[in-house]
């Protein structure tokens, strides 16, 4: 059976989006490699999403933006299709790797979401990595925290207001099993207040994944995701409406739209391997892998 792959690097006003390419092109070839070689989708998911996390142009992990109290809290979470087991992780500080954490939480913790202090606790009995301050606080992210406070707004990371991008990152795929997953991770919103959680450690809002049906991973504005339930809503046209990837990743950001004039996008792969993508921004960051051939959308 074939596999597919698709990740994202955020939407919005891109900047600068050429300089994004040769990142997401590593990561799907290293994520599409490991599902070639009989990976599941969970763990290749959990892979990607941990790459985009490490590298600093994305907002997750240490490329993460700054609150409005100068601090990087991440959230993240993953979903199995072939169980609907989930793993999530909100609110929390110094853990390398968000989505890691997520995973854990999943296989390990008897929850579906932990977040704040008790999430660190517990990342720290499961030995995962933890970094100091500085190693998530970029030259870039401070700069636009000082730009979003001297206009006093809370911004996007790909957004107009920033200069930049908005952010979050995601993974979504389906293994040589017909099995579908999805992570998604991100810092959330440059200004945002301290405690402010959005759509990405949702399940149902920013992350779904159901063989039934598809794999989503969705960025934008969280507030929109979670009125919404987008992710969720996007599997329901697949699966009772009986559309293809593009369908109804294209009939979700409509929805999108017309309910709440919703800014963002997602990434979907459908049960036959399928990928979509679709955004009501003015660009997105998608790289894919689907029937043998990889291709980048930095646009």
């Amino acid at each position: 059976m074939a596999v597919s792959l698709m990740i994202h690097g955020g939407a919005g006003a891109m900047r600068d989006p050429h300089r994004y390419e040769a990142s997401l092109r590593a990561i799907l070839e290293s994520g599409a490699s490991l599902l070639a070689g009989g990976s599941s989708a969970l763990a290749v998911v959990a892979h990607c999403v941990a790459l985009l996390e490490d590298d600093p142009l994305f907002n997750a992990g240490r490329g993460s933006v700054l609150n409005a109290e100068g601090e990087v809290l991440c959230d993240a979470s993953i979903m199995d299709g072939r169980t609907l087991r989930v793993g999530a992780a909100a609110a929390i500080r110094g853990v390398r790797n968000p989505v890691r954490l997520a995973y854990e939480i999943m296989e390990r913790s008897g929850h579906a979401l932990l977040v704040g202090e008790g999430a660190q606790r517990f990342a720290r009995a499961r030995q995962l990595a933890f970094e100091r301050e500085d190693y998530f606080k970029t030259e870039e992210r401070i700069a636009q925290l000082a730009k979003a406070k001297r206009k006093r707004e809370t911004a996007l990371d790909h957004s107009e207001a920033t200069d930049a991008k908005l952010g979050t990152v995601g993974a979504v795929a389906r293994d040589r099993n017909g099995d579908l997953a999805a992570a998604t991770s991100t810092g959330g919103m440059t200004n945002q207040l301290a405690g402010r959680v959005g759509d990405s450690p949702i399940i149902g809002a920013g992350t779904f994944a159901d063989n039934a049906s598809c794999a989503v991973s969705c960025t934008g504005v969280g507030e929109d995701f979670i009125r919404t339930s987008l992710a969720r809503t996007a599997s329901f046209f697949v699966e009772f409406r009986s559309m293809h990837a593009e369908e109804a990743a294209r009939a979700a950001i409509r929805y999108l739209v017309d309910k709440v004039s919703g800014q963002g996008g997602l990434i979907l792969v459908d049960r036959q391997g399928r990928c979509a993508r679709a955004h009501s921004t003015p660009g997105m960051l998608t790289a894919q892998f689907a029937g043998g051939v990889a291709r980048v959308d930095a646009t």
